[in-house]
């Protein structure tokens, strides 16, 4: 609203290459400064502040992580962020856009090579009869076109009793899934339960199967994906150890024990067979690979440079022939959990700069600047309720409780606390968090439980 009303939006290119402006710009009208300052705890001058440098600047990016995705409207939160690339026309030239940063090394290469429930390799359709039929003239089998589940999905079937087997590699979910503890249930009444890994997690430790595999930046051979779309080679440095195997040599093994024999394809034929079906893959062979560097994605022909950002067709004459991109209406939704007497501050969990997720990488050796999982609280929420720097309180929310060591943190908001997830045998952070979710990606709303800190009882003398 603040970029309209201020006259900073571009409307030469919102009329060349978008459509829905006009529902979109009435829609936000109510959304006045003052308004998101309530809701946000944001200054309305830095709001403006902020409108104002991103609507005039010369290129501009908008880069976000799980702050904005891991709530129970994650898919209106980035929409809304597109519609400001759009409003701003900072989408499809140099220097401008919209990047999601990945919080692992290879996720966007997961999806990228079809690890989503709904998408075959370069995000093509399941349910799309003519690229299921491609992919079944090569795989030489029917494939399924029903989409099929999403972790968070895949849970709810455990708890109706329809998936009664699960095979996870490379995740943690006995560590990592909110509402931890009930999903530690859930895997626990599992019939079986495998688990491929190079280290013995939560979740290894409760499988009837684990299979041991290699590295894949020391290890193995293939390829990996930067959040760019730059697809680089991955090169083994040592052999995988003792019965350590690489993953397709397990999955390949698997297979041919089922009845199916794969052979035992190189790491370069089976790209060449996964960039013969995708075609933003199709240009990238293995020694233009090999020599490159790196290529970024789409590259549909072995001529094709590739593609250093996307979406440039917004700015061409014709929209290379295709449809406007659309202004999407979003509406405020609040966190699921409401704050209470009994509830009255809010959590958020996220990660620091010196750990890996759930810890079983990062936590075994020596950080100077570690300071463990601590719960970070205002000074001023920390004298309203008594507690000291340092102070080891009980922290409870309508899924559980666990004990954590307080720090007094100046720059978090008042009413606000944050806590990592790294070290869960030490602090199991996800006992607290709120498995609440966004319907159309599965992510869960780990951003915004509702907590109280409530100060320990002192030990009995002589305890």
């Amino acid at each position: 609203r603040e970029i309209i009303h201020a006259g900073l939006h571009d409307p030469d290119f919102i009329a060349h290459s978008t459509r829905g402006f006009e529902a979109y710009a009435a829609h936000v009208e109510s959304c006045t400064l003052d308004w998101a300052a309530a809701e946000t705890g944001v200054p309305a001058e830095a709001i403006r502040e902020m409108a104002h440098a991103y609507a005039t600047a010369p290129k501009a990016q908008i880069l976000w992580t799980l702050g904005i995705t891991e709530h129970h409207n994650a898919v209106d939160n980035v929409v809304s962020l597109c519609n400001l690339a759009l409003l701003t026309g900072h989408v499809g030239r140099w220097g401008s856009g919209l990047c999601p940063l990945r919080g692992q090394n290879n996720v966007q290469g997961g999806g990228d090579m079809g690890a989503i429930p709904n998408k075959f390799p370069g995000f093509q359709d399941v349910a799309d009869d003519e690229v299921r039929a491609k992919f079944e003239a090569v795989y030489g089998t029917e494939l399924n076109g029903v989409p099929g589940k999403h972790l968070t999905l895949m849970f709810e079937a455990m708890e109706a009793g329809e998936l009664r087997a699960c095979y996870v590699i490379g995740e943690n979910p006995a560590d990592s899934e909110a509402d931890v503890e009930h999903a530690r249930k859930l895997l626990a009444g599992l019939d079986i339960l495998v688990v491929q890994d190079i280290f013995m997690t939560r979740t290894a430790e409760m499988a009837d199967v684990v299979l041991p595999a290699s590295v894949a930046w020391a290890e193995s051979e293939g390829t990996v994906t930067s959040s760019e779309r730059r697809v680089q080679r991955v090169r083994p440095a040592v052999p995988p150890p003792g019965q350590a195997r690489h993953d397709i040599d397990i999955i390949g093994e698997l297979a041919r024990r089922l009845g199916v024999s794969w052979g035992h394809p190189s790491p370069e034929e089976l790209w060449d067979e996964m960039r013969s079906l995708s075609p933003m893959h199709t240009g990238m062979s293995w020694e233009r690979l090999e020599e490159s560097g790196g290529i970024q994605w789409p590259c549909v022909s072995e001529d094709d440079p590739g593609s250093e950002f996307l979406h440039g067709w917004l700015w061409a004459d014709d929209l290379e022939g295709r449809d406007p991109a659309p202004f999407s209406v979003t509406h405020h939704a609040p966190p699921k959990e409401r704050l209470s007497d009994e509830f009255p501050l809010r959590l958020t969990t996220g990660r620091a700069l010196d750990s890996y997720n759930t810890g079983v990488q990062s936590g075994g050796y020596a950080s100077p600047i570690r300071y463990g999982d601590a719960l970070d609280v205002n000074p001023a929420d920390a004298a309203e309720l008594g507690i000291a720097d340092g102070e080891r309180v009980l922290v409870s929310s309508p899924r559980g409780s666990v004990e954590m060591d307080v720090r007094l943190q100046p720059d978090i908001p008042v009413g606000l606390t944050f806590t990592t997830f790294h070290f869960p045998e030490l602090v199991d952070a996800n006992v607290l968090t709120n498995d609440e979710w966004d319907p159309r990606s599965g992510t869960a709303e780990f951003k915004a439980a509702a907590i109280r800190i409530s100060k320990l009882e002192p030990e009995p003398a002589g305890a």
